[in-house]
């Protein structure tokens, strides 16, 4: 499903009279096909796809509401694109700038025939602030994958399996049960290693007694899963107990708080609040969540730094941590779709301390 109707929706807002999309993230979003290499042109009234020889042939199939033309060494992308230029009186052209290299940039300074080209990377991450129902579709799919490939790793480990076995595994089951490829290389962490968020996995053999954390996620039909969850092998201390229950209530408390127009700060601070009262703030050092989609991190935050409103229709991962060096860590991730009156746990699998015997 492409999305040019919205994108050429905000051209007037934007001051353009079309938008030039090269980035993969945004080609994907706007014509609903991956590809290495292209371009995208949209105007008010006609939409363009420009590949080279590898692809063509696919997004002719693909991709219905756009003309597409290939692209070959005698006729560059920046030809093609100059023919719609012309075609069209384009005279403001909007253009990536937060992806866009200089060369790039000085090349279609020299050779492109618009007027101007305008810096508008925010019209496409305003759009992709809000998924619509085929977005969140896929999501939820890419979702499921990853819950499986978890429930069949909980199965897996043992005392003696390490932490690079337990990442494979989790990789190989979401391929199997028809993931593209990962969200992220996985994070899969246990004793001491699980103080690290973003610890990467090690030839350390999980003991009795550790906290397993396993991030990961899967792509499907473009769009990405992401989840969190620490398990215990053997058997848990009072201490490890308690800073599990107390990293849950704070993905509680955080959930609850996120609805249409609050904060991301606010949200936030909702779920930081209860790892404070309990004693262990300084050891949640990250913010709540982020958005996801065609990409794993996306806008809008939930962080202290963000003080704009969370639209609704918002993906949004709810990911509190707890991490105490040299001893173990903790984090629970869901996403979460925002609605008008509160949010959606996408999220079918267990919150409660799963201790693997």
């Amino acid at each position: 499903m492409s999305r040019f109707s919205k994108i050429a929706g905000k051209l007037d807002a934007y001051g353009l009279d079309a938008m030039m999309i090269t980035s993969m993230p945004n080609r994907l979003y706007a014509a609903g096909f991956k590809s290495s290499a292209g371009m995208v042109i949209v105007t008010r009234t006609k939409n363009y796809f420009f590949t080279d020889t590898r692809y063509i042939e696919a997004a002719q199939k693909k991709i219905t509401d756009a003309v597409i033309r290939m692209n070959t060494n005698d006729v560059t992308m920046t030809d093609l694109a100059n023919e719609v230029i012309r075609e069209h009186s384009i005279q403001k052209l909007g253009f990536e700038e937060q992806t866009t290299t200089v060369s790039a940039y000085n090349d279609w300074q020299k050779k492109l025939e618009c007027k101007e080209l305008v810096p508008a990377a925010g019209l496409l991450t305003e759009l992709r602030k809000v998924k619509d129902e085929e977005e969140v579709k896929s999501m939820i799919a890419a979702q499921r994958i990853a819950e499986k490939a978890l429930k069949e790793a909980l199965e897996f480990i043992k005392p003696g399996t390490t932490e690079k076995e337990i990442s494979a595994y989790l990789q190989y089951r979401m391929l199997f049960h028809g993931a593209e490829k990962m969200s992220f290389e996985p994070i899969v962490v246990s004793g001491a290693n699980s103080s690290m968020p973003h610890g990467v996995p090690s030839g350390k053999k999980v003991e009795d007694g550790d906290f397993i954390t396993m991030d990961f996620g899967c792509v499907y039909d473009g769009y990405c899963s992401d989840m969190t969850r620490t398990v215990a092998v053997g058997h848990v201390t009072g201490e490890m107990e308690k800073v599990y229950y107390t990293v849950l209530e704070a993905q509680k408390a955080g959930i609850a708080a996120a609805r249409a127009g609050v904060t991301g700060k606010s949200v936030h601070e909702a779920a930081a609040k209860v790892i404070a009262d309990a004693g262990y703030g300084e050891y949640f050092g990250h913010g709540f969540g982020h958005s996801l989609g065609v990409e794993i991190h996306e806008d809008p935050r939930f962080s202290l730094l963000n003080n704009k409103p969370i639209p609704a229709g918002a993906v949004m991962s709810a990911e509190p941590g707890i991490y105490i060096p040299g001893k173990f860590g903790v984090r629970i991730e869901d996403v979460i779709i925002i609605r008008e009156d509160g949010a959606e746990d996408i999220m079918e699998a267990p919150h409660e301390l799963i201790v693997l015997k």
